[in-house]
């Protein structure tokens, strides 16, 4: 129930995003007509044709996207008529006169002189206009096409898109009851009925060809960044917090016994018990293990994936603890569950186990069995289960070290083994594992693929899947460019000429970039430069001082450390060789 209040009150916050300009026309083009017959079905229309979209597209991948491409076009192409239809009924009739009974009941209810629209014709035409919204994909839109991607097609993810959708919808009627009644007024005293017709016409073919130029999908995300994403992660705190307040399972327990005749017992709730470990399509560093073979111990459970830099930090204190408390009955399972699709490669999992010097079992959830089993929603996440095979803890992001490595002491206690001393870990973390400079970060996760690009700022404008030629000009922070010849895919840019780079103006202390080569396994060389310089005592783990440094595997590079004060910076990394495949940034 609250992750579906969060999302009717993400929809609701798009009003306020520049990214709902380009179907506001379409909307209030319906302002003065019966709200029951032609503004309801409209936004009934809307609603869910983007949930079903949403859904098809975030469980059924780039087929389903397609798909859409085709129905945008027919959709640009049913409202440009609508258009032309305000701006005079006499091109309306004449471009309706073939048309057959459907469409020219169609074109009556879109605003034909003297015709009551239908409750039939609205609903098509809010159809229309849900293949034509594309919400900016703010923090909570993230969250809800992140779990439905993840949970696979279901009623849960399904409700969460109507539910976003819906609040849309909402906000939007608010919007064109306000609207309808100002429209009203117009009428009476000015007497401008056929010129405030015009003006929605004009405004609706403006908003066609915006669409079509792609103004929807570039500026106005662009624009969006300092609109609704600080209210939406307000919203996201809030409700979280709420939660984590509600559920006592964060505690751990450093109490001594009342009694020393009486065993230990920690104060940790039973949250519940342990799901199975079964669904990984495979495990590394160990066979497989059961519920039953893990009995008797108590079980970290770490949810991560290789190229997400939260887990990169928190990995440390998980080798640590595992490696501090193996004899004492501690039992750490590494389930990796992906974010990209190369993620999914075993190899590459493989070799980022071997990087990141990960001895402890690690079961490959390719499919999200696991994942969904635990009803997780997070990377990284902590599950702890005591020796009765019942969870006790969890805890969710990095940090919060301390109190998970209390919990362990204490279900170890618990199991009948001596009291521990309190002391804990404290890893020596080098590069990308070092913890973020939290107090210095003004710049957040930025994809590069389209499916979730945000601030792209290259003035040609972002092309799904296609060869373009892209240029950089001046960036404003947090905003990015590419340079030179590259297609852009639902997941990263792949770079198809040599002498192609990204820019991104920054402030934080790190910068990570996701980067890997092509299916030829080709190295790519590549230049780092920091105000157009080299980067010096600010190189990254990846980088020398010159800049330099070679994409060898998919994976994450730290590319900058700044050593001094932390700044707004302009970074620039230029690829000698092509076939280079661009991910995500993050920033430490």
């Amino acid at each position: 129930m609250t992750l579906l209040i969060i999302a009717y009150l993400g929809g609701a916050l798009t009003i306020l995003s520049p990214c709902i300009l380009p179907i506001l026309p379409f909307v209030f083009a319906r302002a003065g007509q019966p709200f029951l017959r032609s503004t309801l079905p409209m936004l009934i229309g809307m609603a869910a044709t983007f949930a079903v979209v949403a859904s098809l597209a975030a469980v059924g991948g780039s087929w389903a996207i397609h798909a859409n491409e085709y129905g945008r076009l027919a959709a640009l192409t049913l409202l440009a008529i609508f258009g032309v239809s305000l701006l005079s009924p006499r091109v309306a009739s004449a471009i309706t006169q073939p048309v057959v009974d459907f469409g020219n009941r169609l074109m009556k209810a879109s605003g034909k002189p003297g015709a009551a629209p239908t409750a039939l014709s609205s609903l098509i035409l809010g159809v229309a206009t849900g293949l034509l919204w594309a919400p900016c994909a703010g923090p909570i839109l993230g969250l809800v096409l992140t779990g439905a991607a993840l949970q696979g097609a279901n009623l849960q993810t399904t409700f969460l898109l109507v539910a976003y959708a819906a609040g849309a919808a909402t906000s939007l009627a608010v919007a064109l009851l306000v609207g309808g009644k100002v429209f009203a007024g117009m009428k009476r005293s000015l007497g401008v009925s056929e010129r405030v017709r015009q003006v929605l016409g004009a405004a609706v073919l403006a908003g066609v060809a915006a669409i079509a130029l792609g103004a929807d999908t570039g500026l106005l995300a662009r624009l969006s960044y300092a609109s609704t994403t600080s209210f939406e992660q307000a919203v996201l705190d809030r409700f979280i917090a709420k939660r984590d307040l509600a559920a006592p399972a964060e505690v751990a327990s450093n109490g001594a016994m009342t009694a020393s005749n009486l065993p230990f017992k920690a104060n940790l709730p039973v949250e519940g018990i342990a799901p199975s470990l079964d669904g990984a399509v495979e495990w590394l560093n160990s066979p497989p293990l059961t519920a039953e073979q893990l009995r008797g111990k108590v079980v970290l459970v770490d949810f991560w994936t290789y190229s997400c830099i939260n887990c990169i930090r928190t990995t440390p204190f998980v080798r640590a603890w595992a490696e501090k408390y193996k004899d004492q009955g501690l039992v750490v399972i590494g389930v990796h569950a992906p974010e990209f699709a190369f993620e999914k490669k075993i190899d590459n999992v493989r070799k980022a186990v071997a990087d990141a010097k990960i001895t402890y079992p690690v079961a490959i959830d390719n499919d999200y069995k696991i994942w969904r089993a635990f009803e997780n929603n997070y990377w990284p996440a902590h599950y702890l289960i005591d020796a009765k095979g019942q969870i006790r803890y969890h805890h969710f992001g990095e940090g919060n070290y301390r109190q998970t490595e209390q919990a362990i002491q204490d279900l170890i206690h618990e199991t009948g083994s001596a009291k521990m001393a309190a002391s804990t870990v404290a890893p020596d973390a080098k590069g990308a594992e070092a913890s973020p400079d939290l107090k210095d970060i003004r710049s957040g996760e930025t994809y590069i693929g389209y499916e979730q690009a945000t601030n792209f700022a290259s003035p040609e404008g972002l092309h799904n899947d296609a060869n373009r030629t892209y240029s950089v000009g001046d960036l404003g922070l947090n905003e990015w460019g590419l340079s030179g010849a590259w297609t852009i895919g639902r997941e990263q840019a792949t770079l198809e000429q040599a002498d192609g780079g990204i820019a991104y103006r920054f402030s934080a202390r790190d910068l990570h970039l996701v980067l890997g080569p092509d299916a030829s396994g080709k190295p790519v060389r590549f230049q780092v430069t920091i105000d157009g310089k080299a980067p010096g005592i600010d190189h990254g783990a990846d980088t020398d001082a010159d800049g330099n440094g070679t994409v060898t595997s998919t994976r994450l590079y730290q590319l900058v450390r700044q050593a001094g004060d932390v700044e707004a910076r302009n970074f620039q990394i230029r690829f000698l060789d092509p076939g280079v495949e661009a991910y995500a940034f993050t920033f430490g």
